[in-house]
């Protein structure tokens, strides 16, 4: 076998890192953002980790490359079946985009912005480990993601932030 050697305890951490790439997890940060009351940045971040996830599911559709599990016999697929083809690794660009814009946006410092990007790294390595993924897929999604916050930062964020009403104070 070519993955999943690592035993149980490197198995279960994979499975879980991954998951902080799905949408869904820009979805529940973003919340927890919008709930500190920095709502434009959240608001902001999520924008652009929608419109990454977007752009991956398109480029996914045209790039029909088969999953690693299904095209080579010495891997193991160690998670459920994903949907869709292979490139590029939304997980990995879907997570670069959302931090990195919401790091700028924030303000964070650099050790933490490096920090924090770092943990997309990680998720890019989960999903070759869990046999999704091909090495290339992920670097693909990694710029595809770094790529969609910088154009989402330059040209998106400034008109439409601008656009939203000031809503600085906490929920209450």
């Amino acid at each position: 076998k070519v993955n999943g050697s690592g035993g149980r305890p490197v198995d279960l951490f994979f499975r879980g890192v991954t998951e902080f790439g799905s949408i869904w997890a820009s979805v529940g940060a973003a919340f927890m953002i919008f709930r500190l009351g920095r709502r434009r940045e959240a608001l902001d971040a999520l924008g652009a980790a929608s419109a990454m996830w977007a752009l991956g599911q398109a480029l996914k559709r045209i790039v029909l490359r088969p999953r690693p599990y299904v095209a080579l016999e010495r891997l193991r697929l160690l998670i459920r079946e994903p949907r869709g083809t292979t490139w590029p690794s939304s997980h990995p660009a879907v997570l670069l985009t959302f931090v990195s814009v919401a790091t700028r946006d924030l303000g964070a410092p650099p050790a933490g912005k490096a920090g924090i990007v770092a943990l997309a790294g990680v998720v890019g390595l989960s999903r070759v480990y869990l046999g999704v993924h091909f090495p290339a897929d992920v670097a693909g999604g990694l710029l595809l993601g770094r790529g969609v916050a910088d154009l989402w930062s330059s040209f998106v964020s400034p008109s439409v932030l601008r656009r939203l009403p000031d809503v600085s104070a906490p929920l209450q």
